[in-house]
C-alpha cells in the first residue's frame, strides 16, 4: 500500500495530508523524519493532527521517496522486523530528550 503526501520543506509544514484506501483526505502531524544509511530510506514518524496533548495517540511510521522538486512524496509501509525494531529505537530516544526537556 502507496499514499501519496504534500509536504513543504521550504517552509518547514509540519503536517502531511494523506489521501486513505476510501480517498479521504486526513491530516498528520509530523513527529520527526530522519534517514537511515543501514536501510538506505528516509522515514517519518507522524501522528493524527488535531490530537490534545493529554490523550494517547498512535504514532505512525512509514518510509518515504521525496519527489524531485522536494515538495511531495510517496509514502510506503516499514517493511522487516529489523526496521520496526531500528524506528522503535530512535523514536525512544526521541521521547526521552522531549522528557527531558
Amino acid at each position: 500500500m502507496s499514499e501519496k503526501h504534500d509536504h513543504n520543506h521550504e517552509e518547514e509544514q509540519n503536517f502531511i495530508t494523506i489521501v486513505n484506501e476510501e480517498g479521504v483526505e486526513e491530516q498528520f502531524e509530523i513527529l520527526f523524519n530522519f534517514d537511515s544509511e543501514e536501510f538506505e530510506k528516509s522515514y517519518v514518524l507522524y501522528f493524527p493532527a488535531g490530537a490534545g496533548e493529554d490523550e494517547e495517540i498512535e504514532i505512525l511510521a512509514s518510509s518515504y521517496i521525496q519527489d524531485e522538486d522536494g515538495k511531495e512524496g510517496q509514502l510506503m509501509p516499514v517493511e522487516t522486523d529489523d526496521e520496526w525494531d531500528m524506528i522503535e529505537e530512535i523514536l525512544a530516544t526521541f521521547l526521552a530528550d522531549e522528557d527531558e526537556e
